[in-house]
């Protein structure tokens, strides 16, 4: 590595966390945590809570959360935390929240869930979304909100439960994402910041506002969305019940909610356009920052909102760790890491199956909601690891995908960006580093920085509170690149083929 990349990968190791401290809450769609971070943006050792939670699912596509059961987990890690952090609390001078983007709840006019949560996994609404590319200018929506028309955004989700569930849309006083929720609840009011409302698939990025055809096309009132504003905009003042409950977080300011996806690049280090972020968690995505009005998407791709002056422009695939979740729920593969060991021995592309991996819907590049997996070339030979390997490198030929995507959308020329990898599927598996560093061709950098998400709330705070100037200065922490085997490409090369193949067979749009 060059030796700007070693001073990255340098995390600091002994020095004693300075105040002032931020409180970090990054509610992901399986897991949340809270967790305490100092004045240099690095986490606070021994300071984090972090609680699983269950989802509802269905076979006809559900994929949604009980709110209320939700909320209760949030607090729970806030209480652990504070008390794990001792002393501490009281120099907390700030509470960040990053939350998954795409969530969508309705409310009555007390505040009280009349739906559950709806996640972005949830493809019930698929057919919503092709009678809406039926009705409007898909090309011309995307270009204002960067976002195409899919299940996993509210403009389908909201046709559908008008016309499946109209007696409960009528009892909706305001439309919310899960962090304005939250934030009603612990403080009494909430803002919708400028990124959570981008990735509703119903903001006007450039203009900063909700889009007025959607809004009628939908059949919802204005007035039923909630108040927009910048990541900045916090808010102070909790309520009697948690007031009592949290004095040391009463007087400090709560900063919007952002999306995950967003904090995910700025805690990784990619704020800046040479450092890209790869994130996989439950999902995975290949995302990076750009400024707001510098870029309009491509088809396949979407751009979301930091801020009113940073957006992120990638693709997202719904796929990532839940793949891994299924072979071990469903092959009943309790020991992963020893099949692993196994897939690390069988020969790139040498398992005989060609597979689409996309066990919750297509997102990037093809928008397929209603698309479910498919593996073919099964035997009465295939072996467990046979088909750990073929997922992992199903799910990297289509990270591949995006990655050009990005790089002919930018016009991308000279030195390849660096890649930055975080999430705590890619973290954990070397054999998925290694086959994505293969299949995209350039060097994988894994952050040190696993809960990526949560830092980069924390970091955006410290950048509003004034003690950092400007995230995009803040070193990336990394460990040794895994490097590309450039022999294996060309194998790869064959299999992409494959799966497209595949592709068009099952999802070829007329």
């Amino acid at each position: 590595m060059t030796q700007a990349h070693d001073r990255a990968s340098q995390k600091p190791q002994d020095s004693q966390p300075q105040p002032p401290f931020v409180l970090a809450l990054d509610v992901g769609t399986s897991s949340t945590r809270a967790m305490l971070f100092d004045a240099a943006g690095e986490a606070v050792p021994q300071v984090v809570s972090q609680h699983t939670y269950e989802l509802t699912t269905s076979n006809e596509g559900e994929v949604s959360v009980d709110p209320e059961m939700l909320l209760n987990v949030v607090a729970q890690t806030i209480d652990e935390v504070l008390k794990v952090a001792g002393s501490r609390a009281a120099q907390i001078k700030a509470v960040a929240t990053d939350t998954f983007w795409h969530t969508l709840l309705g409310v009555d006019a007390k505040g009280h869930p009349v739906t559950p949560l709806i996640t972005w996994e949830d493809t019930r609404a698929y057919k919503a979304s092709l009678e809406l590319r039926s009705q409007l200018d898909e090309k011309a929506v995307h270009e204002r909100t960067g976002a195409r028309f899919h299940a996993s955004y509210w403009p389908a989700k909201l046709k559908w439960l008008s016309e499946q569930q109209p007696a409960i849309v009528k009892k909706v006083a305001t439309w919310l994402s899960f962090g304005e929720y939250m934030h009603r609840q612990f403080l009494g009011r909430s803002v919708c910041s400028l990124s959570m409302a981008s990735g509703t698939g119903m903001l006007v990025t450039r203009e900063r506002k909700w889009d007025a055809e959607l809004i009628r096309t939908v059949g919802i009132a204005p007035e039923q969305l909630p108040k927009l504003g910048d990541a900045r905009d916090s808010l102070q003042g909790l309520t009697l019940e948690y007031a009592g409950r949290w004095p040391a977080l009463h007087d400090a300011p709560w900063f919007p909610a952002l999306g995950d996806g967003a904090t995910a690049c700025i805690g990784s280090g990619s704020a800046s356009k040479q450092n890209w972020s790869l994130t996989v968690g439950t999902s995975s995505a290949v995302r990076v920052v750009v400024p707001t009005q510098e870029v309009v998407p491509s088809d396949g791709l979407w751009l979301y909102l930091i801020d009113a002056h940073r957006a992120v422009l990638g693709g997202a695939l719904s796929e990532g760790g839940n793949l891994f979740s299924w072979v071990n729920k469903t092959l009943k593969v309790t020991d992963l890491a020893s099949v692993e060991q196994e897939a690390v021995k069988i020969p790139p592309d040498g398992h005989g199956l060609t597979v689409l991996p996309f066990i919750s819907g297509e997102r990037s590049l093809g928008w397929h909601a209603d698309a479910r997996m498919t593996m073919a070339g099964l035997s009465i030979h295939t072996q467990p690891a046979d088909v750990l390997r073929a997922l992992t490198e199903a799910l990297a030929l289509q990270l591949a995908i995006v990655y050009e995507e990005l790089m002919k959308t930018l016009k991308w020329q000279g030195q390849a960006p660096r890649l930055l990898a975080s999430g705590g599927a890619l973290v954990k598996s070397d054999l998925l580093r290694s086959v994505i560093a293969d299949t995209v061709g350039t060097p994988v950098y894994p952050s040190t920085d696993h809960e990526a998400s949560a830092r980069g709330a924390a970091l955006l705070a410290l950048e509003a509170l004034g003690v950092i100037a400007d995230v995009a200065q803040v070193e990336p922490h990394l460990t040794e690149a895994t490097q590309p085997d450039t022999k294996n490409k060309a194998i790869y090369h064959k299999a992409a083929q494959r799966q497209r193949e595949l592709y068009q067979l099952l999802l070829h749009d007329e």
